[in-house]
């Protein structure tokens, strides 16, 4: 008897997945907290330079700009070390304290970079560690280690302090959320699993999103927000006591007795009778499973030996690398047109309940490849339409348009995001699927360490950054073409599976306009765990 009959026989859907779906929504607002930290300390207010007073009483004589003033008797320019901000509701961020803009316009580019550095060495640490020491434990140790580093974030006054801070911070990324998810999808039903694991994740994520903005304002400076947004990771320290190791990682350490126990105390929380030759015959099950299993000889690096496996890598590796930087950048790019940044990032963070939506509706409708390549031309479009706004129309009098164009330039990233998630698991032989996600994942956060850098070329030009971006999303749709379709059908196995997948495939083959084959259906895949 397999697991998943005796997950069933125990309840997987009960009281105890409510506790865990409970959890996972507080996680993830603890993780849009974490990761949009980034965005909330570093917001640049509109500002002025403020002459030397001693030299020019009342400002007079001279002509101020930005980052400069112009001497009107002489007609010469001079660089500004005194500025006046215009801050929101008395706001202080980290760039209005510590004057990182203009020339120093870059420390926060280069600070906020090693973010993302953290984030790639963490995805492969505490990856690890879940292996090692289980998914609960590894999942409070990243918690943890991500808020330790923006607790002392709050404490820099230093480039160099600010950098390591933001590294530590960057550490536990990824793994926060995706171990927790690993939880909820092992003892979900997977009935429920579509439910559970997007709108719980569209619905808290979004949450986290739309109050971190009041939060800052509420508590006046970045170092105080960092705190208030730090502190109730330590709520993740009662997870023990409410949560159970995950027993398919017992499993799959020969602790055949304990996730026995788990098991069992999961019927109990879920008010089921389950019969103890159940549990006898779920343990000789799996001790049998063990001895007569024989490892698979595939490797991650095997998808790299054969041309179209090889292809299908390369492709899966810039598309994460695309939207990634995508994703970071429309997110936080939140600045110079005509409304508040708190309340464009406030609102605009509702469009994650929408996009968990629209990719339950259609995914399944207009298959992997299509909406994969629909998300990401539609964001193409609609980032291409925004700069060309920016830099054409007056930000004070077009702020709604701009804000529109803003909202649905996320909630197309946002889109983007989610349909690559299952679309690359789906793609993935199953024998190195772990491997494979997790390696992706790595990929795309490593090349996030550029988004900083971008978001800062919109000090030279505004549209910069959107015009970088919507040229990535349209390569990233074009990509998506030379991809096989996943719908409904038997997804590659091994290595061998992997490089016959959707031989004779067109480039412009769309379930949606042709009549169903008769292939095998598989279900679709949910994100692996690794």
């Amino acid at each position: 008897m397999d697991f998943e009959r005796v997950l069933d026989k125990c309840g997987s859907f009960g009281r105890y997945q409510l506790i865990l779906l409970i959890l996972y929504g507080y996680t993830n607002i603890l993780s849009s907290m974490h990761y949009f930290s980034q965005t909330i300390i570093s917001f640049t207010p509109a500002h002025s330079c403020v002459p030397p007073q001693d030299l020019y009483p009342s400002g007079s004589n001279v002509s101020i700009q930005s980052c400069s003033f112009i001497d009107l008797r002489d007609q010469n320019e001079y660089l500004c070390n005194q500025w006046d901000y215009e801050l929101e509701s008395g706001y202080t961020s980290i760039t209005t304290e510590m004057n990182w803009i203009c020339e120093d316009g870059y420390k926060l580019a280069v600070g906020q970079s090693f973010f993302f550095v953290g984030s790639v060495l963490g995805t492969i640490f505490f990856g690890y560690l879940a292996d090692r020491i289980g998914r609960l434990p590894a999942c409070i140790l990243t918690t943890l280690t991500g808020a330790l580093g923006d607790f002392l974030t709050s404490f820099v006054s230093s480039l160099p302090w600010f950098s390591i801070t933001r590294f530590i911070s960057g550490l536990s990324t990824d793994t926060q959320y995706m171990l927790m998810y690993i939880l909820v999808f092992e003892y979900l039903s997977p009935k429920r699993r579509t439910f559970g694991l997007n709108i719980v994740l569209a619905c808290f994520y979004s949450v986290g999103l739309m109050i971190s903005p009041w939060i800052a304002i509420w508590v006046g400076t970045w170092r105080r927000y960092l705190w208030a947004a730090s502190l109730p990771a330590l709520g993740v320290l009662l997870y023990p006591c409410l949560l159970f190791e995950s027993a398919e990682w017992l499993l799959t350490k020969g602790k055949f007795e304990k996730a026995t126990q788990t098991l069992k105390r999961i019927a109990k929380i879920n008010g089921r009778q389950v019969d103890e030759s159940v549990f006898d015959e779920f343990i000789k099950h799996y001790r049998e499973k063990m001895n007569s299993q024989q490892e698979s000889s595939d490797t991650f690096m095997g998808m790299l030996r054969t041309p179209r496996l090889r292809k299908f890598t390369i492709i899966l590796f810039l598309k994460s690398a695309i939207i990634t930087v995508a994703f970071d950048i429309i997110s936080r790019n939140m600045e110079g047109v005509g409304t508040s940044p708190f309340k464009l990032f406030s609102y605009t963070g509702v469009v994650y309940l929408p996009a968990g939506f629209t990719i339950i509706l259609f995914q399944n409708i207009i298959g992997r490849k299509g909406m994969a390549c629909a998300t990401l031309l539609g964001g193409a479009i609609t980032t291409a339409v925004t700069g060309y706004m920016v830099a054409t129309l007056d930000p004070a009098n077009h702020a709604l348009v701009l804000a529109l164009m803003v909202g649905l330039g996320r909630y197309g990233v946002v889109l983007a995001y989610d349909a690559e998630a299952q679309y690359a698991a789906e793609i993935i032989p199953t024998s190195v699927r772990g491997r494979g996600l997790s390696n992706i994942h790595v990929v795309g956060y490593a090349c996030g360490f550029c988004s900083s850098y971008i978001i800062f070329l919109g000090t030279i030009f505004k549209p910069l950054p959107s015009i970088f971006i919507s040229i990535l999303l349209f390569i990233g749709a074009a990509l998506c073409l030379t991809l096989p379709e996943t719908l409904r059908k038997k997804l590659p196995q091994t290595l061998a599976d992997g490089e016959v997948f959707g031989v004779g495939e067109k480039w412009y083959f769309f379930p949606c306009f042709h009549r169903k084959t008769e292939a095998p259906v598989e279900e679709a895949i949910e994100p692996k765990k690794y």
